[in-house]
């Protein structure tokens, strides 16, 4: 579930029978429960409304899922590759390293595996198993 830019992770507790859950990627805890899907998407946004009012009345800034930045330890060859790879292209580290894991996101759960157990080839995955195979040759 995504409310402000917040996401909560929900579970079923199958002993109290209620579903709870809490905000994901932040490092104050928040959390919220409901005994029905619709309490519990409501419990959600109201928490994190409440969260958001608490920091607020205390002058302090809320914690954020993303910032956009992340700091990536490499090994100083790949490093080295990398930057060649971004000057040959006429782009900064960041803007390639972007672009790369943009790309790889895309392809995530296109492989030809996922693409059976799903039972069948759209166009979209024939172009895509077209661009591997290319990049293969």
């Amino acid at each position: 579930m995504e409310y402000k830019g917040y996401y909560g992770k929900i579970e079923y507790d199958e002993e109290a029978d209620i579903l709870h859950g809490q905000v994901i990627n932040i490092r104050d805890v928040v959390t919220f429960e409901g005994t029905t899907v619709d309490e519990v998407k409501q419990a959600f946004k109201d928490s994190v409304d409440d969260y958001l009012e608490f920091c607020a009345e205390r002058g302090e800034e809320p914690d954020r899922p993303y910032s956009g930045k992340f700091v990536v330890r490499t090994d100083p060859e790949l490093h080295k590759r990398i930057a060649i790879e971004a000057k040959e292209k006429g782009k900064s580290i960041n803007a390639l390293v972007n672009e790369l894991l943009s790309k790889s996101l895309e392809m995530k759960g296109r492989s030809p595996v996922s693409i059976a157990a799903r039972g069948g080839i759209s166009e979209k995955d024939k172009k895509v198993i077209k661009k591997i195979m290319e990049k293969e040759e």
